[in-house]
């Protein structure tokens, strides 16, 4: 194209009924440089936090499979992309100066001539969403580990993951599956992220919890150095630790650690071990057995049981079984239709551990009830039940 000269501008101006006092000197002229093709670049809108990012030279990582919707991870928080639609076409012009700029500028050239390089009618925006958590217990559940002597681990066929396999498949950051790994008591066996199968976890705690009573140790204090001098002919001495780790905080008092066992964490594995092989369970015989069955000088308690079983008041006699938040659905529609599915009306008591980890930032359960449930008055008290009819 052909540049403008000064008369030309002036003439348009003219044209446009525009006084040029009232406008900066310098003019921009634009034309359409030879690669200037549409769709050749995405612009991505960042918030001031994910900028700083870029600036201190670190990576931000698009993750999803073919199969899945994109979502944006920097170190340690997760973001859905959507695309935005503009109704003004966004031009991109290297070197573009700003009418601050050429303020600031007086010396800037009476016209300035700049070549478009692309064009857009569209962005991706950003917006932080949970992390997508709940396919990385599903990948570790296909192959959990039976223990050191299991057969069936050393002709496993299943795909074994590390670190860098799971920040490929799982739609969050590497912080937040860290975290989780840490959450849903993985451990690292040659390698490769693992869960403990639930009846070899199972054992290894029966194994510690009754060392601790023949030893007559506090739960508070329980030292790991004699864990594993007593328990390592029995089980591999890091399987050991990890229990300790998985069900105790472990401290160093004079050079020495040990381990605050947790009560409430223990009593709720034992509740586990004893729902898994019944439907339902009457719920007075179960607290009788269930406090039988705990180590000595533990109380079980039913809030000790959130998230993990459902107690029945409507039945009678009233019952308990077992109802695990993980083994529910992630999307917040799903998951109101299953919870519907098991129980028309729910108190927000029972509801609350169930969607509980559905809240996004600054949400509450109240808000999400609001949103997927209606509310009534059952003999004086509120429940919840759809908003739609559940098939």
């Amino acid at each position: 194209a052909a540049m403008r000269s000064r008369a030309e501008v002036d003439a348009t101006l003219q044209t446009a009924k525009l006084n040029p006092a009232e406008l900066l000197p310098a003019v921009h002229c634009f034309s359409f440089g030879p690669q200037a093709g549409g769709g050749e670049c995405c612009l991505l809108q960042l918030e001031p936090g994910l900028c700083a990012e870029l600036e201190a030279g670190r990576s931000l990582i698009i993750r999803g499979e073919k199969d899945e919707h994109a979502v944006l991870c920097s170190k340690d928080k997760t973001y859905d992309m959507k695309i935005a639609d503009t109704s003004n076409m966004l031009l991109f012009v290297p070197g573009c100066k700003t009418p601050e700029e050429l303020k600031a500028d007086q010396a800037s050239c009476n016209i300035i001539h700049s070549q478009i390089a692309g064009f857009s009618k569209n962005y991706w925006e950003l917006r932080r969403c949970r992390p997508k958590l709940k396919k990385l217990r599903k990948l570790l559940m296909e192959d959990p580990y039976e223990g050191p002597d299991s057969r069936k681990d050393q002709a496993s066929t299943f795909s074994k993951y590390t670190t860098e396999d799971l920040l490929n498949l799982i739609q969050a950051s590497e912080e937040e599956i860290l975290h989780q790994l840490q959450v849903i008591d993985a451990c690292k066996i040659e390698g490769y992220w693992r869960i403990l199968d639930f009846d070899y976890e199972m054992k290894l705690l029966n194994h510690v919890t009754q060392l601790i009573d023949s030893e007559s140790w506090p739960l508070s204090k329980v030292p790991l150095c004699a864990c594993l001098e007593e328990l390592g002919s029995l089980e591999p001495r890091e399987m050991i630790e990890h229990i300790l780790l998985s069900y105790g905080r472990k401290y160093v008092d004079d050079g020495e650690v040990f381990f605050e066992m947790h009560e409430d964490k223990i009593c709720r594995a034992i509740a586990q071990m004893l729902l898994q092989n019944a439907v339902k369970f009457n719920l007075s015989e179960f607290e009788e057995v269930w406090q039988q069955s705990v180590p000595e000088g533990m109380t079980t308690r039913l809030d000790q049981l959130q998230g993990l079983a459902l107690v029945d008041k409507s039945s009678r006699p009233e019952t308990i079984f077992l109802l695990k938040v993980e083994d529910l659905p992630e999307d917040n529609q799903e998951r109101f239709n299953s919870l519907f599915g098991i129980r028309e009306k729910w108190t927000e008591m029972d509801i609350t551990p169930y969607i509980q980890d559905l809240c996004a930032e600054k949400q509450t359960v109240g808000t999400l009830l609001t949103k997927y449930a209606r509310s009534s008055m059952l003999n004086g008290v509120k429940v919840y039940n759809s908003r739609r009819p559940i098939s």
